[in-house]
């Protein structure tokens, strides 16, 4: 869409006439709501990509071009001990740099520790911020981000576009094969006095750039490799099926699935083999474009608060919950779960739509299975007297307005009963 004057832009009629397909027509000045646009309109959010087997080289010529003099490092002990941080520190040093190292981050982000490293990120006289690391280190760098330049506390831009005012420069590399931080508009922060997860969506959190090496998910212990891995799969999976899906999400959706599907156990059995670990990062990565422009559905919603109450991980309780959710939304409209369902590698050969949806629900089951994931809530922690909690929190979560079936909080309640 060109902007022309305030109300009024530049569209494309792409409606099919009764007499055959559509055809394009030239320029047509509208009233328009800038946030809307014409049926068929798709947008598509995402940050400068540098992939590959050794691109942790690029990362302080990266961090120098979005306007980096004193880049704040945000990750955690864990890169730290793998030697990653030190590797990254060296890059930045070579392009001129002075980075300044924040390692307070512990899984699941906590508001308090965003507090932290904003503080000191102010103290250092720090400009550009660096995420190294999981799901957790990156969130924590975008809420850094997201105080730098909106003030407040991170707890306050709970839901969508909250985060009103620019914010600094934003480079992330993701050290897992599964979150999608480094890619999109999401964050997620733990309130520590409620035990809750929330959830901040804009467009402004996306990164200036990620940096994806495969390298640094050789040493990823098991759990997170698997955690990581599954969350990915429903990033795909939810992606597609979301209410805010559109031909460009979908073909993201549909790779990143094969792609999980068939490397994900490899690289738990082989955890040094390139070919697997670079697949992986490319799923992870095509997950993450779908799912940030088509944000995601009920399995996030009930994770969040699962995650948030407990503090347990996050891919872990996806991997539980995906498949009764597959299951729920399939019996609305089973057909959209075939292309997924073939993506996983099942024969969707005159199948039923609902029979095509429960063997992929079977699928991914059988995928946690093999990567040692609980097969029920309860080996986490959930017990029956949560579940009213659990459900109610759910139903504020903004991943749930995009689930392609209704839910009231009875069916939410029915789902965790389901995966205890």
């Amino acid at each position: 869409m060109l902007r022309l004057a305030e109300g009024a832009a530049i569209t494309m009629d792409h409606g099919a006439g009764e007499d055959g397909p559509a055809e394009l027509s030239g320029p047509q000045v509208v009233g328009a709501h800038p946030a809307r646009g014409p049926a068929g309109l798709a947008k598509f959010h995402a940050p400068e990509i540098v992939f590959g087997p050794g691109s942790l080289a690029e990362l302080g010529h990266c961090t120098l071009r979005v306007g980096a003099r004193r880049p704040f490092l945000v990750t955690d002990p864990g890169l730290i001990e793998a030697g990653w941080v030190d590797e990254a520190i060296g890059h930045l040093r070579l392009a001129g740099l002075a980075p300044v190292v924040w390692h307070g981050v512990t899984p699941n982000p906590k508001d308090h520790e965003i507090q932290s490293a904003f503080e000191r990120y102010c103290e250092s006289g720090s400009d550009v911020i660096v995420g190294l690391g999981g799901g957790s280190c990156i969130d924590a760098a975008k809420g850094v981000a997201i105080l730098s330049g909106n003030g407040g506390r991170i707890l306050g831009y709970e839901g969508v576009d909250k985060v009103v005012h620019p914010i600094p420069p934003t480079v992330m590399v993701p050290s897992t094969s599964g979150t999608g931080a480094d890619v999109s508009q999401f964050a997620v922060v733990t309130d520590t006095s409620q035990h809750v997860k929330i959830t901040i969506i804009s467009r402004t959190l996306v990164p200036e750039i990620s940096v994806i090496d495969p390298r640094l998910l050789t040493t990823m212990p098991d759990l997170l490799n698997a955690a990581t891995g599954l969350d990915a799969l429903t990033h795909g999976i939810e992606a597609f099926v979301s209410k805010a899906h559109n031909p460009l999400t979908d073909n993201h959706a549909l790779q990143a699935v094969g792609l999980i599907t068939r490397n994900l156990l490899r690289t738990q059995l082989k955890p040094r083999e390139a070919r697997a670990r670079t697949a992986m990062a490319q799923g992870s990565l095509e997950a993450g474009m779908a799912f940030t422009n088509a944000i995601l559905g009920a399995t996030h919603a009930m994770s969040h608060q699962v995650g948030g109450l407990l503090d347990a991980p996050h891919g872990v309780v996806n991997g539980v919950l995906l498949p009764h959710v597959i299951r729920f939304n399939a019996a609305r409209e089973p057909e959209r779960f075939v292309p997924l369902a073939a993506a996983a590698g099942i024969d969707t050969e005159g199948l039923p739509g609902l029979e095509a949806a429960h063997l992929l629900a079977d699928r991914a089951r059988q995928l946690a299975d093999e990567v040692g994931v609980p097969r029920g809530l309860a080996g986490l922690g959930v017990t029956e007297d949560k579940i009213p909690t659990l459900a109610r929190t759910t139903m504020k979560d903004a991943c749930l307005a995009t689930n392609p079936r209704q839910a009231r909080v009875e069916d939410i309640e029915a789902l965790f009963r389901a995966a205890l």
